[in-house]
């Protein structure tokens, strides 16, 4: 039983990302990136499946036998996809037109039935809620970041239309980083964005060797003198 709810959140942000530590869900992460916008919608969308699906889950842990759990964790998550795929088309119907099947296809995403079945099956509720958090966030993370770099290099902008697809209130994120830009069309193609995944992963192995390599040259600690 883990009793840290920091460290679980802090797992899922960064240290165990979906996308660029266990490299999952990179259907979604290629394919609705093209734009800052819909790299934040799709993650906050997969977010809300997460913490629902693994807070109930680990509510109903008790009663879930080991024979039938992956078929229930599967109803579980898929009625929750419907819900989401529901609200989206009601409330946020441009978005939803603009993600298309993929809000439907994150009942097959990796991430969340993995999370499900080696975290939420195993703990309670409040454990299991920071989790989903911490790993929702973080796959928001990496569809923003792939996204802002397709965006900024591919169109000139950041977060256009985020008060179009979004909502009034996501105005202040629209901006235009390179005025009279006429693109870069490779990044808004699917290639464009296994190219930015790959310099992510790149700088971010060379900063954990960076660190990694600092932490050893550090001078240890002399030991106590022996009285």
């Amino acid at each position: 039983m883990q009793s840290n709810y920091g460290h679980i959140f802090k797992e899922g942000l960064w240290a165990n990302n979906v996308a660029f530590a266990q490299m999952l869900a990179l259907c979604p992460t290629m394919a609705v990136t093209s734009t800052a916008t819909n790299g934040l919608g799709m993650g906050l969308a997969t977010t809300a499946v997460l913490v629902a699906s693994n807070v109930m889950i680990a509510t109903l842990r008790g009663i879930i036998t080991d024979e039938v759990r992956i078929p229930v964790f599967i109803v579980l998550i898929a009625s929750l996809v419907t819900l989401v795929d529901m609200t989206l088309n009601a409330w946020m119907h441009e978005l939803y037109g603009v993600l298309g099947l993929f809000i439907a296809l994150i009942v097959v995403n990796c991430a969340i039935l993995g999370r499900a079945e080696s975290f939420a099956s195993k703990n309670r509720p409040l454990a299991a809620l920071m989790d989903g958090l911490g790993s929702g966030l973080g796959f928001t993370l990496a569809l923003v970041m792939i996204g802002s770099v397709r965006e900024i290099f591919g169109q000139g902008t950041l977060f256009a239309n985020a008060s179009g697809l979004l909502g009034e209130h996501f105005h202040f994120l629209e901006l235009t980083i390179i005025p009279e830009y006429r693109g870069f069309l490779l990044m808004a193609l699917p290639p464009g964005g296994f190219l930015v995944m790959g310099l992510i992963l790149a700088a971010n192995r060379v900063i954990d060797a960076r660190r990694a390599r600092t932490a050893s040259a550090e001078p240890q600690a002399a030991p106590a003198p022996a009285h």
